[in-house]
């Protein structure tokens, strides 16, 4: 039987790193391949008091359809933790998403056609290259340093015009864990406006910052309405509640609603109050500087181990937060090509390539620091620099590399 599909389906490939983590499943691997959360940091007791909380409230309405916005107390707390990350709004400027990862599906709804180019970091978020492939939109990746996507390239690639938008990650970027600095943000408003460049900003990090001063958001310097802001609670709470929010100008923000009352017509309704009463009944800041202090501690002891094991020829960033670094090697190096290795060793990683939507990233690793404890990140890169000095060398490479 010859089934027909849709012709985006000819470029949607299986994410590799959800192929990966089928590898990692088994208990005695070390996996830095995930971007989890730690569980055990996830506040169980308090939520399941929040729970038996709405429950006891609200009854079976707890479980009724709600609105697409989102529930409005909801909105207010999110609106409130935007002031505090240097953005004004209210919570009529608030959409609650079923996670970030539902905005990214939503902006390219919206904004995307056919054909249509999408400026991005490069390297870039992979869920978000697969999200909007979806849509069979062509990336025009922009170059980037130290300090993030580099402004003035972003200008020259905007001057040319039919650019969708500006994909952007600030804090600590996924894979790199780099920051965009400052006067780098300024600018990019700065061009979003003069250029009428939309930009969406993708913060799901922010709150995980381990070393220097919070930064405000690009949408702070947002005078001309051209940014749109999405996060999520999935790394300040809890991932499965599944709830995230974007931040945007009204025009954008009611096209983005009926994009999701297509979707899915709102987010649980369960999970909103239950996280609203979580919020509104529980302390979170102190929650979330244990999941800083936790991962600052699993950082330290992974770049000192970086130090201590990785041969010559490689380097890595070093992030001021969030749940990964990325790791360089030799030009001549194909991670792809050491993880089978990796994985009878019982370590795991992600290999760069699939984050550079132009191509390269052969010789590149991402890291997760955040899912494993101090003792097993150790052995772990241990692991790992014996597999990529053998690689250096050619000796004890997997059958066909």
């Amino acid at each position: 039987m010859k089934t027909r599909f849709a012709s985006r389906m000819n470029v949607m490939k299986p994410s590799s790193i959800r192929e990966l983590l089928k590898m990692t499943e088994r208990a005695d691997v070390i996996s830095f391949a995930g971007g989890l959360p730690a569980p055990e940091l996830f506040p169980v007791d308090d939520i399941r008091i929040a729970a038996e909380r709405v429950l006891a409230d609200c009854g079976a309405k707890a479980f009724q359809y709600g609105v697409t916005d989102g529930i409005a107390s909801l909105r207010e707390q999110i609106a409130f933790e935007m002031k505090s990350r240097g953005v004004s709004c209210s919570k009529d400027d608030v959409l609650i998403t079923t996670g970030s990862q539902q905005g990214l599906d939503l902006i390219g709804k919206v904004f995307l056609d056919a054909q249509d180019v999408i400026l991005t970091e490069n390297p870039t978020y992979l869920a978000a290259i697969q999200a909007f492939q979806c849509f069979q939109a062509n990336f025009n990746p922009v170059p980037t340093d130290a300090n993030g996507i580099i402004p003035e390239a972003v200008d020259e690639l905007a001057a040319a015009g039919n650019i969708a938008f500006l994909y952007v990650i600030p804090n600590f970027q996924n894979p790199t864990g780099r920051t965009l600095n400052l006067e780098r943000r300024k600018r990019l408003a700065e061009i979003a406006a003069r250029r009428n460049l939309v930009i969406i900003e993708d913060d799901p990090y922010g709150r995980l910052r381990y070393r220097g001063n919070h930064l405000p958001p690009i949408k702070a310097f947002d005078e001309a309405n051209r940014v749109v802001y999405l996060s999520t609670f999935s790394k300040t709470v809890a991932p499965g509640f599944r709830t995230g929010w974007a931040v945007a100008p009204k025009e954008i923000r009611d096209k983005l609603i009926i994009a999701k009352q297509a979707a899915d017509l709102h987010t649980s309704s369960f999970d909103q109050l239950v996280l609203e009463r979580y919020l509104r009944d529980f302390d979170n800041k102190h929650h979330v500087e244990r999941v800083r202090a936790a991962y600052g501690e699993r950082y330290t002891v992974m770049e000192e181990a970086l130090e201590r094991c990785m041969p010559k020829g490689f380097s890595w960033t070093r992030p001021e937060g969030g749940m990964f670094l990325w790791v360089s090697g030799p030009h001549t190096l194909d991670t792809y090509s050491i993880f089978e290795r990796a994985i009878e060793n019982k370590v795991a990683f992600v290999p760069g390539a699939d984050f550079f939507p132009g191509g390269g990233g052969h010789n590149n690793m991402r890291l997760n620091f955040s899912n494993a404890a101090p003792a097993a990140i150790k052995e772990g890169i241990a692991r790992l620099a014996e597999i990529c000095a053998e690689a250096l060398t050619g000796e004890a490479l997997p059958a066909g590399a």
